[in-house]
Protein backbone atom coordinates (compact mmCIF):
# COMPACT_ATOMS: atom_id res chain seq x y z
CA UNK A 1 0.00 0.00 0.00
CA UNK A 2 0.99 3.65 -0.62
CA UNK A 3 0.80 6.29 2.34
CA UNK A 4 0.69 9.51 0.91
CA UNK A 5 1.63 12.57 3.82
CA UNK A 6 0.34 16.07 2.99
CA UNK A 7 0.95 19.33 5.10
CA UNK A 8 -1.42 21.45 5.45
CA UNK A 9 -2.18 24.88 6.20
CA UNK A 10 -5.03 27.03 4.98
CA UNK A 11 -5.48 24.84 1.49
CA UNK A 12 -8.79 25.80 1.36
CA UNK A 13 -8.75 26.26 -2.43
CA UNK A 14 -7.01 23.49 -3.74
CA UNK A 15 -6.70 20.40 -1.09
CA UNK A 16 -9.56 19.14 -2.36
CA UNK A 17 -7.69 18.60 -5.82
CA UNK A 18 -5.20 17.13 -3.93
CA UNK A 19 -7.14 14.48 -2.14
CA UNK A 20 -9.08 13.56 -5.74
CA UNK A 21 -6.31 13.28 -7.86
CA UNK A 22 -4.45 10.59 -4.80
CA UNK A 23 -7.50 8.77 -5.68
CA UNK A 24 -7.86 9.16 -9.12
CA UNK A 25 -4.43 7.12 -9.23
CA UNK A 26 -4.52 5.08 -6.71
CA UNK A 27 -8.37 4.71 -5.68
CA UNK A 28 -9.23 2.87 -2.59
CA UNK A 29 -5.87 1.02 -1.68
CA UNK A 30 -4.55 4.20 -0.51
CA UNK A 31 -3.61 5.63 2.90
CA UNK A 32 -3.64 9.52 3.57
CA UNK A 33 -2.30 10.99 6.30
CA UNK A 34 -3.03 15.03 6.21
CA UNK A 35 -0.47 16.86 8.75
CA UNK A 36 -2.43 20.21 9.62
CA UNK A 37 -0.78 23.48 11.28
CA UNK A 38 -3.61 25.38 12.35
CA UNK A 39 -5.76 25.38 9.46
CA UNK A 40 -8.23 28.36 10.08
CA UNK A 41 -9.76 28.44 6.79
CA UNK A 42 -12.35 25.97 5.69
CA UNK A 43 -9.25 23.02 4.91
CA UNK A 44 -10.35 20.34 7.22
CA UNK A 45 -13.59 21.03 6.29
CA UNK A 46 -13.33 19.93 2.27
CA UNK A 47 -10.69 17.03 3.70
CA UNK A 48 -13.70 16.00 5.16
CA UNK A 49 -16.22 15.37 2.26
CA UNK A 50 -14.06 12.53 1.06
CA UNK A 51 -15.13 9.94 3.93
CA UNK A 52 -15.31 7.43 1.90
CA UNK A 53 -10.97 7.25 2.08
CA UNK A 54 -8.97 6.11 4.18
CA UNK A 55 -7.84 10.02 5.97
CA UNK A 56 -5.67 10.30 9.02
CA UNK A 57 -5.69 13.75 10.23
CA UNK A 58 -2.81 15.07 11.96
CA UNK A 59 -2.64 18.39 13.92
CA UNK A 60 0.66 19.76 14.12
CA UNK A 61 1.17 23.51 16.41
CA UNK A 62 2.04 26.48 14.79
CA UNK A 63 4.79 27.14 17.27
CA UNK A 64 6.62 23.61 16.11
CA UNK A 65 6.43 23.27 13.00
CA UNK A 66 8.95 22.95 10.62
CA UNK A 67 8.78 21.20 6.93
CA UNK A 68 10.38 18.71 8.39
CA UNK A 69 8.97 18.23 11.83
CA UNK A 70 5.54 18.10 10.10
CA UNK A 71 6.87 15.36 7.28
CA UNK A 72 8.35 12.99 9.83
CA UNK A 73 5.56 13.22 12.34
CA UNK A 74 3.30 12.19 8.69
CA UNK A 75 5.60 9.22 8.66
CA UNK A 76 5.33 8.12 11.75
CA UNK A 77 1.80 7.16 11.05
CA UNK A 78 2.54 5.87 7.71
CA UNK A 79 1.41 2.42 7.45
CA UNK A 80 2.37 1.72 3.63
CA UNK A 81 5.48 0.68 2.57
CA UNK A 82 5.95 3.42 -0.20
CA UNK A 83 5.33 7.16 0.60
CA UNK A 84 4.21 10.17 -1.27
CA UNK A 85 5.10 13.42 -0.19
CA UNK A 86 2.78 15.82 -1.92
CA UNK A 87 1.54 19.28 -1.18
CA UNK A 88 -1.50 20.28 -0.26
CA UNK A 89 -1.73 22.65 -3.49
CA UNK A 90 -0.43 20.08 -6.15
CA UNK A 91 -2.60 17.96 -8.44
CA UNK A 92 -1.01 14.88 -9.49
CA UNK A 93 -1.28 15.02 -13.66
CA UNK A 94 0.69 11.65 -14.92
CA UNK A 95 2.30 8.77 -12.88
CA UNK A 96 2.77 5.11 -13.19
CA UNK A 97 3.82 3.71 -10.03
CA UNK A 98 3.33 0.32 -10.28
CA UNK A 99 5.61 -0.42 -13.44
CA UNK A 100 8.02 2.85 -13.32
CA UNK A 101 8.19 4.82 -9.67
CA UNK A 102 7.85 1.59 -7.22
CA UNK A 103 10.67 -0.19 -9.59
CA UNK A 104 12.98 2.67 -9.67
CA UNK A 105 12.80 2.86 -5.70
CA UNK A 106 12.92 -0.75 -5.38
CA UNK A 107 15.87 -1.04 -7.44
CA UNK A 108 18.00 1.65 -5.21
CA UNK A 109 16.81 5.16 -5.84
CA UNK A 110 16.53 6.46 -2.21
CA UNK A 111 14.00 8.89 -3.21
CA UNK A 112 11.69 9.38 -6.61
CA UNK A 113 10.72 13.32 -7.37
CA UNK A 114 8.52 14.27 -10.80
CA UNK A 115 8.47 17.55 -12.82
CA UNK A 116 6.21 19.99 -11.32
CA UNK A 117 4.05 22.49 -13.63
CA UNK A 118 3.54 25.95 -12.12
CA UNK A 119 -0.44 27.19 -12.37
CA UNK A 120 -0.75 30.65 -11.52
CA UNK A 121 -4.12 32.32 -11.69
CA UNK A 122 -5.18 29.56 -14.12
CA UNK A 123 -2.22 29.44 -16.43
CA UNK A 124 0.74 27.44 -17.01
CA UNK A 125 3.76 29.66 -16.21
CA UNK A 126 7.25 30.11 -17.84
CA UNK A 127 9.59 28.06 -15.88
CA UNK A 128 12.10 30.46 -14.17
CA UNK A 129 13.25 31.16 -10.72
CA UNK A 130 12.88 27.31 -8.76
CA UNK A 131 10.76 26.19 -11.70
CA UNK A 132 13.70 25.80 -13.94
CA UNK A 133 14.81 22.98 -11.79
CA UNK A 134 12.19 20.77 -13.69
CA UNK A 135 13.43 19.97 -16.55
CA UNK A 136 12.19 17.90 -19.74
CA UNK A 137 14.29 15.31 -19.36
CA UNK A 138 14.93 12.40 -16.19
CA UNK A 139 18.35 12.88 -14.68
CA UNK A 140 20.01 10.88 -11.43
CA UNK A 141 21.56 13.48 -8.81
CA UNK A 142 20.33 16.40 -10.14
CA UNK A 143 22.91 19.36 -9.41
CA UNK A 144 21.11 22.95 -9.21
CA UNK A 145 24.42 24.89 -10.60
CA UNK A 146 22.25 28.18 -8.77
CA UNK A 147 21.93 26.74 -5.50
CA UNK A 148 25.55 25.11 -5.70
CA UNK A 149 23.91 21.54 -4.54
CA UNK A 150 22.02 18.71 -5.08
CA UNK A 151 18.04 19.17 -5.72
CA UNK A 152 15.21 17.10 -4.64
CA UNK A 153 11.52 18.98 -3.68
CA UNK A 154 9.42 17.44 -1.08
CA UNK A 155 5.93 19.19 -3.03
CA UNK A 156 5.58 15.74 -4.79
CA UNK A 157 8.59 12.83 -3.97
CA UNK A 158 8.45 9.25 -3.70
CA UNK A 159 10.22 7.23 -0.75
CA UNK A 160 10.13 3.89 0.78
CA UNK A 161 9.24 4.11 4.40
CA UNK A 162 12.17 2.55 5.61
CA UNK A 163 14.39 5.01 3.74
CA UNK A 164 12.94 7.89 5.63
CA UNK A 165 12.27 6.23 8.95
CA UNK A 166 16.13 5.59 8.85
CA UNK A 167 16.96 8.44 7.63
CA UNK A 168 14.79 11.33 8.68
CA UNK A 169 14.30 14.81 7.79
CA UNK A 170 16.24 17.83 9.65
CA UNK A 171 13.70 19.25 11.95
CA UNK A 172 15.75 22.48 12.52
CA UNK A 173 15.55 23.93 9.52
CA UNK A 174 13.16 26.38 8.13
CA UNK A 175 12.64 25.08 4.74
CA UNK A 176 14.67 23.31 1.96
CA UNK A 177 14.71 20.24 4.09
CA UNK A 178 14.35 18.41 0.87
CA UNK A 179 17.74 19.90 -0.41
CA UNK A 180 19.37 19.35 2.92
CA UNK A 181 18.50 15.81 3.11
CA UNK A 182 19.46 14.92 -0.84
CA UNK A 183 23.02 16.14 -0.42
CA UNK A 184 23.38 14.21 2.55
CA UNK A 185 21.92 11.06 1.11
CA UNK A 186 24.21 11.85 -1.64
CA UNK A 187 27.58 11.94 0.25
CA UNK A 188 26.57 8.91 1.74
CA UNK A 189 26.79 7.48 -1.97
CA UNK A 190 23.21 7.49 -2.69
CA UNK A 191 21.01 8.24 -5.72
CA UNK A 192 17.90 10.04 -6.41
CA UNK A 193 15.85 9.92 -9.79
CA UNK A 194 14.15 12.81 -11.34
CA UNK A 195 11.69 11.18 -13.14
CA UNK A 196 9.95 13.77 -15.74
CA UNK A 197 7.49 11.25 -16.64
CA UNK A 198 5.79 11.86 -13.09
CA UNK A 199 3.68 14.64 -13.54
CA UNK A 200 1.75 17.47 -10.91
CA UNK A 201 0.31 20.82 -11.30
CA UNK A 202 1.93 23.04 -8.48
CA UNK A 203 -1.44 25.82 -7.97
CA UNK A 204 0.08 29.63 -6.90
CA UNK A 205 0.15 30.56 -3.50
CA UNK A 206 0.78 33.38 -1.78
CA UNK A 207 2.34 31.77 0.99
CA UNK A 208 4.22 29.18 -0.46
CA UNK A 209 8.13 30.58 -0.60
CA UNK A 210 8.29 28.43 -3.86
CA UNK A 211 6.17 31.57 -5.51
CA UNK A 212 8.58 34.42 -4.23
CA UNK A 213 9.16 36.71 -7.52
CA UNK A 214 6.46 35.19 -9.20
CA UNK A 215 3.94 37.16 -10.79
Amino acid sequence: MVSVVVRCRNEERYVGYTIQSIYDYFGYDVEIIIVDNESTDNSIRVVNTFEYLNIKKIDIKKNDYTPGRALNLGVQHCTGDYILLLSAHCQITEMDFENDIKKKLDNGYVAVWGKQIPIWNGKKISQRYMWSNFKDKSSVNYYCKWEDRYFLHNAFAFYKRDTITENPFDEHWAGKEDRYWANDMIEKDKEIYYNYDMKCHHFYTDRGATWKGVG
